[in-house]
């Protein structure tokens, strides 16, 4: 993974210093609350309906084992012993006192971690497949670019104040598993008729009040033309976004109102005059970025593949855990291990301190000292040897993290909801709770298979419930909370945008909805057929007719 250098270093000590003088001068009233406020934005730190809140950027989802112990350890000193990983990968603490804030950034900083522009109008956390450099459907790992974006990013000083906040991911494999298809700038890996390496970038892609799928800007660009491109974009964006309505300030908008076609105009235009400037990536600082990436020390386990089968054979819940939680690896003999943080009793993607703290010790021994996040709020151990996979269930299973859910319908995605976001109209982890219980069958959750339920406690959809193959959003009208479901999302490379399916519900009545809609689906399909796949087949009006008997 990128360390930093001294120059790193001194930026980000800097940065915690001041923030700490701008943090005093406020406590002290010498700073208007008007004043603060962009200034604790750029810090990652929001002020939610009970208590501020801190987001930390985790880059592109890569944590080292001495990382998620200090994340462990700020929750247990500064909030109340758990966190959060967000849809971007990244990590939230939901309780802070804001005087302790700066102390947490220094205790950040000592770990080579910040907590700068994970809020504002400004380009956020850059974010890629959790399974980055380990999949074998993958092209080239994208890290390394994910690392230029965010080096040339950071303090960029021309998209500091932006209309509205901006965000890129970037995926390298031939299966999505980033929702490229779903952000602001979406860069794809891909090789042209000539084998050259290069990327394919979509742009206007968002979800909220006017969720829309990114449409193609170019269908090959060359790596060295990576920054000066978005750029481009970016300056387009800047000088044509809607300033004055925060609700068409997002560049889906403008390219929805200008068209893909006028908007490749404006931006080939502008890049004529920076394409070749000092934003070109070389070849050589590529290759230097790489080396931050190297392949671990893999060793060779001959037996491994029937040591493995055999544990399999002599123990069901083991082999189920295998088979839903662990991803074919490129290298021989290993596995890539996801940790579901779905629970019944808590959000999804809450994480413990002691969790926390034992997950990096089981990447120390397991996956070389390495932990992803991922943007589904679960956890990944890349690198694990198949002769490991067992000890490491059972040591998952002393920390109650060895559901083997992870592609299923209690894996869900959930917002914070009405209890802890000011803008949220409807609770949604009591919903989760609800529904994890009431599907508290293993047997019915493997029959239904591959399902994506995503849920946002309001329009704005930071629980992605536009691209749930079930989406759920709450609302609350005249002080009742009702629920909307809408069915055939998808984040995937075959992207689309969920449809509602009728009237809202009432929260008892989600969960028997649901299940109403999927003992149709399992009435309806065909040998291996999946949720999505039934409904491209035959529509959404068979099972708006199911589910509302």
């Amino acid at each position: 993974m990128y360390k930093y250098n001294e120059t790193d270093k001194t930026i980000i000590n800097e940065r915690v210093e001041q923030y700490r003088d701008q943090t005093q001068r406020h406590l002290a009233g010498n700073l208007p609350e008007e004043e603060f406020r962009p200034v604790r934005l750029q810090n990652g730190l929001y002020v939610q309906r009970f208590a501020p809140m801190l987001r930390v950027a985790i880059p592109y989802g890569l944590l080292s084992s001495t990382q998620l112990r200090m994340l462990g350890s700020i929750a247990e000193k500064y909030d109340r012993s758990y966190a959060h990983i967000s849809t971007r990968q990244n990590i939230q603490y939901n309780w802070p006192e804001l005087d302790t804030v700066p102390d947490i950034l220094a205790d950040l900083a000592s770990v080579e971690m910040h907590a700068v522009q994970t809020s504002g109008n400004c380009i956020r956390n850059t974010t890629t497949d959790a399974l980055a450099g380990t999949s074998p459907d993958e092209l080239e790992d994208p890290r390394p670019y994910c690392e230029i974006i965010r080096q040339w990013s950071t303090f960029h000083p021309e998209f500091a104040y932006l209309p509205r906040k901006f965000k890129i991911a970037v995926n390298g494999a031939t299966s999505d598993r980033a929702a490229v298809k779903l952000h602001d700038v979406g860069l794809y890996l891909v090789q042209n008729d000539a084998g050259e390496t290069g990327f394919a970038v979509y742009v206007g892609g968002g979800m909220g009040r006017t969720p829309l799928v990114s449409q193609c800007i170019q269908e090959f660009l060359p790596k060295e033309h990576m920054l000066s491109y978005i750029e481009a974009i970016l300056r387009v964006y800047n000088l044509q976004g809607n300033r004055d309505n925060k609700y068409k300030a997002r560049i889906k908008i403008l390219v929805k109102s200008l068209g893909i076609d006028k908007l490749r105009e404006l931006v080939d235009a502008e890049w004529t005059h920076i394409k070749d400037s000092a934003l070109k990536v070389t070849s050589e600082s590529i290759a230097a970025m790489q080396e931050f990436f190297p392949l671990p020390a893999y060793t060779a386990d001959a037996a491994a593949q029937s040591t493995l089968s055999e544990q399999k054979a002599g123990n069901v819940e083991f082999s189920r855990w295998v088979l839903n939680n662990t991803r074919k690896h490129k290298q021989a003999g290993y596995r890539s291990a996801y940790i579901s943080l779905a629970h019944a009793d808590r959000a999804p993607g809450d994480v413990t301190t002691a969790e926390m703290m034992g997950v990096a010790d089981l990447a120390d021994q397991y996956s070389f000292g390495e932990i992803r996040t991922t943007h589904d709020q679960n956890m990944v151990l890349a690198d694990v040897k198949e002769a490991d996979l067992f000890a490491l269930w059972e040591k998952l299973g002393e920390l109650d993290l060895a559901r083997a859910n992870i592609g299923l319908l209690t894996d869900m995605i959930c917002c914070p909801g009405w209890e802890f976001c000011a803008l949220a109209d409807a609770k949604t982890i009591p919903l989760a709770e609800k529904i994890n219980k009431y599907f508290d069958d293993v047997d019915y959750e493997h029959d239904v298979g591959d399902l994506q339920i995503k849920m946002s406690g309001c329009m704005n959809a930071c629980g992605h419930h536009h691209i749930g193959h079930i989406g759920i959003m709450g609302r609350e009208r005249k002080g009742v909370e009702s629920y909307t479901i809408q069915i055939g999302g998808s984040s995937a490379e075959d992207a689309m945008v969920g449809k509602v399916i009728g009237p809202s519900f009432e929260e008892d009545d989600v969960a028997p909805a649901i299940k109403r809609i999927l003992d149709f689906y399992i009435e309806q399909r065909n040998e291996e057929e999946s949720f999505l796949d039934v409904y491209k087949r035959i529509g959404i009006k068979p099972f708006k007719e199911a589910t509302y008997v």
